[in-house]
């Protein structure tokens, strides 16, 4: 696994053996940083169920002030520390070892990016839940096209949708009037 682009581009990450981490796939992550690319530079970006990391050290690479790293593995909170110590950017991140639904509700950031490992996939409307009681500016959901997920969370609604092979981006901002039917009318047209 590597960085894709950025500061740190070409940068090689290590990874994590076993099915305990689903990684974000490059050319995922590369389509989720292009969309992204306007609002990443300052923000406070949080990588939930963080495995290695990559997602959130992409986010540190393009510019983003801070990431915060969530991940329950112990075993992946150490590589998630190896890379970012590797890279220099230890000063820029916290790592936070915890259960997601718990420790997103703490936490402010602007940008939350959440994929849970495959057997884990219930979390989404706990994490989601949780940040539609206070929504971030922007939440993705990075999950399979055999698992939808809802339109609405709480005052977080979906805007957009990205399907790339068996992946899906599910963008979420906090709802305004209209973003119901507006978020219908993208779903009808995205599939």
């Amino acid at each position: 696994m590597r960085v894709i682009g950025g500061e740190y581009r070409s940068r090689t990450l290590k990874t994590l053996p076993g099915l305990h981490t689903r990684p974000t796939p490059d050319r995922l992550r590369e389509t989720l940083f292009d969309i992204l690319a306007s609002r990443i530079e300052g923000a406070v970006f949080a990588d939930v169920y963080a495995g290695t990391g990559s997602v959130g050290i992409e986010a540190l690479s393009r510019g983003a002030r801070e990431s915060i790293f969530i991940e329950k593995n112990h075993a992946a909170v150490d590589v998630i520390r190896q890379n970012l110590q590797a890279l220099g950017l230890e000063a820029r991140a916290q790592v936070i070892c915890g259960k997601a639904g718990v420790t997103i509700a703490r936490l402010k950031p602007d940008i939350v990016f959440l994929d849970p490992p495959y057997d884990l996939e219930n979390e989404y409307a706990a994490v989601l839940g949780a940040l539609g009681a206070a929504p971030p500016a922007l939440a993705i959901a990075q999950h399979t096209v055999r698992f939808p997920l809802p339109v609405e969370y709480g005052e977080l609604i979906r805007f957009r949708q990205v399907k790339q092979g068996d992946n899906i981006l599910s963008f979420f901002h906090r709802s305004h009037r209209g973003d119901a039917e507006d978020a219908e009318t993208a779903q009808r047209n995205s599939t």
